[in-house]
Formats: structure tokens, sequence, C-alpha cells
């Protein structure tokens, strides 16, 4: 049970980390202010070295992660690229970035309760993904 639980949860969390490294990638060329361009550069980066320790573990396992729900992915594509056409703002930007976080927090808060038996490694990775989701909210909220 541990194993399993322990794989599911760090096969959430780099879809989760997928979802909000390519959500970046979406918006951030259209950031009107260069500091908030270079925020999401740097919470990419952040994104990336979590990405990186997650899929660290699951090799040890012989788990290849999770990719995204293609449509949840393509979901949040469509969303973003219309915001975007309509309202090429910061605040637009903050506003698609901060639901993104939100859905990042709840759900991975969902998946700590449901694969806890998970190790202590995966499920602290799990609650530094959701605090780096959560300083982001707070963050963006700048601009909104």
């Amino acid at each position: 049970m541990i194993k399993h639980d322990t794989i599911e949860l760090l096969r959430e969390c780099d879809a989760g980390i997928q979802m909000g490294i390519s959500a970046i990638d979406e918006v951030k060329d259209h950031a009107q202010h260069a500091d908030l361009r270079a925020m999401l550069d740097a919470y990419q980066r952040e994104y990336a070295q979590l990405q990186n320790e997650i899929e660290g573990i699951l090799h040890t396992y012989r788990d290849e992660g999770k990719d995204p729900n293609p449509v949840a992915k393509g979901m949040a594509w469509l969303k973003t690229n219309v915001m975007m056409a309509v309202k090429e703002t910061d605040a637009e930007i903050a506003d698609l970035l901060t639901d993104g976080c939100d859905m990042g927090v709840k759900s991975l808060n969902r998946y700590l309760n449901e694969y806890g038996a998970a190790d202590g490694r995966a499920k602290d990775l799990a609650r530094r993904l959701i605090e780096l989701q959560n300083r982001q909210l707070k963050e963006l909220a700048a601009y909104l």
C-alpha cells in the first residue's frame, strides 16, 4: 500500500507541475511588467526543481510519471488563449494563474488525503508544491 500510494501521489504532483509550467509558458510573454515576467520565470524554475526531485523518486520505482489529463490541459489552453486574446493585461494573467493555483492546492490536498499511506518523502514534496502554489497566489494578488 505504501508503494502504491507513494507512486500515485507523486504522479499527481508531476501532472500538476506540468500544468503549472505549461500555464506560465502560455502567459509570460504577454506580461507587461518585467517584474511579473521575472516572477513567473522564478516560479517555473522552482516547479522544474520539484519536478526533478519527483521524477528522481519515481525513477527508483521504475515509473515514468503522469501527463496531465488531456481534456483538462486542452480546456486550460483554450481558456488561456481566449482570455489573452480578449484582454492581454497583467491582471488577466494573474487571474488565470490564480485560478490554476487554487485548483492545484485543492487537488493536492485531496490527493494527500486519498494517498495517506504514501511515504514521507512523497508527502513532503506534495506539501512543498502546495506551499509553492500558495506563495504564488499571494504574489499574484498584487497584479489582480
